[in-house]
């Protein structure tokens, strides 16, 4: 037994030195192994709260999107099937209060924007029926306030504003609206309306280009003016200006296997938390400074099981926990910051 231990000791000795070795020196091959060892070591900081929610048994859908109201601390989940309710509302806790299923055809995108006072939700609805095609506002307990778009007719007009198969859409604290529309349509645009829907600017072009797209998928809005895509089909995420709807940059290194499906921040704005649907993956990366859109950069991965597909996502700005719509798990699962680390991710 004792020659055991002296022979682990040995090992890990052997391979300190080659770390060290490999920092101070100038192996290629030892350099690599270094950064094996070290990107090993350094996981990404969250875990998955296994709790979440109390009674899962609620998800009796395809769960396409999930939205964060973290000023009250609710969890609105939009899922599509027969018969089902199509919204349900959970606490950030993971207790079930209440479901609706009114004028709601088939979800695709949700989103809460609360304020102190008025509590809204917002849901893109890619159905055929005689609600499809539209975005439309409701109150927390499911009471339509507003439509954006023609029910139940697709379209590219603007004059009547059309939508086919709109895709999610980001409202800001001004309340100016950001819509990314459509999830595999007619349309492939993104369009700025002012908080009295007014529309502000738009890109509306399909292609390759700059300010072009091919499945724009997800939308948000950064701290420093910055609207950002998920330009699905295109492999990358494309940057504008808010306020003007100038194209800034784009991603393109950190997607050549898949496109994003989902794009959205943490809440001190560091880092960028991107789903990629048929990967079953979560990437954490860095986000740009102000002035300078630079190249992708991967801190790490959530590999989750095959099949899970996460659709789309988002993150609390309370906790800064991740909660994933997972269309082939037909589940919403919720990933908590480590005790270890702060809200600034340690740095």
């Amino acid at each position: 037994m004792g020659r055991f231990w002296v022979c682990l000791a040995g090992a890990g000795f052997l391979l300190a030195l080659l770390v060290l070795h490999s920092r101070f020196c100038a192996s290629p091959v030892l350099r690599k192994f270094a950064f094996q060892i070290s990107w090993r070591t350094k996981e990404i900081p969250y875990r998955l709260d296994v709790g979440w929610p109390k009674h899962s048994e609620y998800f009796t859908g395809a769960t396409f999107c999930v939205a964060i109201d973290s000023l009250s601390g609710l969890v609105y989940i939009a899922q599509r099937g027969d018969n089902i309710p199509k919204v349900l509302v959970f606490t950030e806790d993971g207790y079930f209060l209440r479901s609706w299923n009114y004028t709601v055809d088939t979800p695709h995108g949700i989103f809460a924007a609360s304020t102190l006072h008025e509590q809204s939700v917002w849901i893109t609805d890619v159905g055929s029926g005689s609600y499809g095609h539209t975005i439309k506002k409701y109150n927390s307990f499911g009471d339509l306030v507003q439509v954006l778009g023609t029910p139940g007719k697709k379209g590219t007009g603007l004059n009547p504003l059309q939508f086919d198969n709109p895709a999610e859409l980001f409202v800001d604290d001004t309340g100016d609206i950001y819509i990314v529309d459509g999830d595999g349509g007619l349309n492939n645009r993104l369009i700025k309306l002012s908080q009295d829907f007014m529309m502000l600017w738009l890109h509306g072009e399909r292609g390759t280009g700059p300010a072009k797209f091919n499945i724009p998928h997800s939308v948000t809005v950064d701290s420093s003016g910055r609207v950002w895509v998920a330009d699905r089909g295109n492999k990358r995420i494309q940057v504008f200006d808010k306020d003007t709807g100038e194209w800034l940059g784009a991603w393109n290194n950190c997607f050549t296997e898949e496109g994003p499906s989902s794009i959205r921040f943490t809440p001190d704005g560091k880092y960028v938390v991107v789903a990629q649907l048929k990967l079953s993956r979560l990437l954490l990366v860095a986000a740009p400074p102000v002035g300078s859109i630079s190249n992708c950069s991967v801190i790490g991965s959530i590999q989750l099981a095959d099949q899970v597909l996460p659709h789309l996502l988002d993150v609390s700005g309370k906790t800064g926990a991740i909660y994933v719509a997972e269309i082939g798990a037909k589940q919403v699962q919720k990933y908590v910051p480590m005790n270890s680390y702060s809200p600034s991710f340690g740095s």
